[in-house]
């Protein structure tokens, strides 16, 4: 018999799975920029803010990290940790609606896809809200509702600014209305601290769309944004799919949107801190007066 003939081609080889890949040790200290290309040290990226130190992307922020970005340190006190959603319509689609919230927790750590409480910068107290995108793409259901809305309210009663950081995909689908419902009420809660002339910054990462970025998140007093964060309310495809037009380029995209006068200002992510300590400085004559 020809040798030759015993010889096996290596043949295509199987992709090895997530897990063979973090037991190597090797994969996950890696991790590849989505606009660039660059391959990045993970390490590297997490002590520049999640932001590429070649081409400057920024990539999404994990809400952790962005409570440290934000807050002087140890001055964060997280309110409604325990805050869970429930299933109230028995949603079932590929899967059940529980078992979506279960492995989200999982993967983001996170209870829910949004956290607030209260902090400080530089000395002047302030509640702070912020998206996990992690979880469910950041979409808002009944619980992230609610947690936006006691940040408001939170900010009104002690007579302090409210920051919000919007990176969500818009209203939760398996929650149906009572999503939708969370629009009108976080708004609601958002007129009565206009009302008291209190500050009310929004700073909106990318993405920003849905019905998230058609409430509160561009009524903001002073509304910031991350460098090419997407912020809409439909995606560009579904836009042209129904007007048959083909957009223009850097469409929903910030810049785009500064531009044409609908946020206020584009702030890098190593400059927000002090951007934020500056806005809260301008405006502090605001909040020990009462509005007549």
């Amino acid at each position: 018999m020809n040798w030759r003939n015993e010889l096996k081609t290596p043949g295509i080889q199987s992709r090895p799975s997530k897990s063979d890949s973090s037991s190597s040790g090797g994969a996950s200290l890696w991790t590849k920029c989505l606009n660039c290309g660059t391959i990045l040290y993970r390490v590297e990226i997490d002590r520049n803010d999640f932001v590429c130190l070649k081409c400057n992307y920024h990539f999404i922020m994990p809400a952790r990290r962005r409570v440290d970005l934000y807050a002087d340190p140890g001055s964060f006190v997280e309110f409604d940790v325990d805050m869970k959603s429930t299933d109230p319509l028995e949603f079932f689609d590929e899967k059940a609606y529980p078992d979506r919230l279960g492995a989200s927790q999982k993967k983001s750590g996170e209870n829910e896809a949004a956290i607030w409480g209260k902090a400080s910068l530089d000395g002047q107290d302030f509640a702070l809200g912020i998206f996990v995108f992690e979880f469910m793409g950041g979409s808002m259901g009944a619980v992230v509702g609610e947690k936006i809305t006691r940040c408001f309210e939170y900010a009104l009663e002690n007579r302090i600014p409210a920051v919000v950081v919007s990176s969500s995909g818009g209203a939760r689908m398996q929650e149906g209305i009572l999503s939708l419902m969370q629009m009108a009420k976080t708004c609601a809660a958002l007129q009565r601290l206009r009302k008291e002339g209190l500050v009310y910054v929004s700073v909106l990462a990318h993405p920003t769309t849905g019905g998230v970025a058609a409430s509160f998140a561009m009524l903001g007093d002073v509304n910031i944004a991350e460098p090419e964060a997407l912020i809409g309310f439909a995606g560009p495809r579904v836009i042209e799919q129904t007007i048959r037009q083909k957009l223009p380029e850097g469409f929903q995209r910030s810049n785009f949107l500064l531009k044409h006068g609908m946020i206020d200002n584009i702030v890098e992510r190593k400059e927000q801190r002090r951007y934020l300590s500056r806005l809260f400085r301008i405006c502090a004559h605001r909040l020990n007066k009462k509005a007549s």
